[in-house]
């Protein structure tokens, strides 16, 4: 039986710095935040199920438009994206900049250079401006996987969500 760590070998991909990610105090902190903000939240949530069906979706557009970004960055901003979230309640902060407030710190610690927190940085922040979407690059792929990743399709609070119907996801796309 082939387990995940051969899947990635064969596939030349190291996730070791996504891993560390997931550990890092700094990024269960703002997690446990955010989980505590939205606990009696009926509309999407910014939780882990959320950050990963963005990478995912993420690596999905990746393979199909041959963008050859490496997978820990693609991941890395995932994760990343929305780790701020708690703060918009708490302080009227756009979630964006409080994200790529807390990401250098738990990037440099996990192994990320200075280059690929830059540009990891600059797709978290620009991960809710629709002028990125079809960007061929980290920025753009972030904008659509994040916006891809919601089921609106199958929420209960579909009709109450203050979502624009253009932007919603009636049906599936990934």
């Amino acid at each position: 039986m082939m387990y995940l760590q051969d899947l990635r070998s064969e596939a030349g991909e190291n996730m070791d710095r996504i891993d560390k990610i997931l550990k890092h105090n700094l990024f269960l902190e703002n997690l446990q935040k955010i989980e505590a903000a939205e606990a009696d939240r009926c509309f999407c949530r910014h939780d882990m199920a959320h950050f990963l069906d963005v990478a995912r979706i993420g690596m999905i557009i990746n393979l199909e438009e041959s963008l050859e970004i490496p997978g820990e960055l693609i991941y890395g901003a995932a994760l990343l994206h929305d780790i701020g979230k708690h703060r918009q309640y708490e302080e009227g902060i756009p979630h964006e900049q409080a994200s790529a407030s807390i990401t250098p710190e738990i990037l440099l610690d996990c192994g990320f250079d200075e280059k690929e927190t830059d540009v990891i940085i600059e797709a978290v922040l620009q991960h809710r401006n629709s002028e990125v979407i079809s960007e061929k690059n980290l920025r753009g792929l972030l904008y659509r996987a994040d916006k891809a990743s919601r089921p609106c399709f199958a929420c209960k609070a579909e009709g109450e969500c203050n979502w624009k119907g253009s932007k919603k996801n009636l049906k599936i796309i990934y």
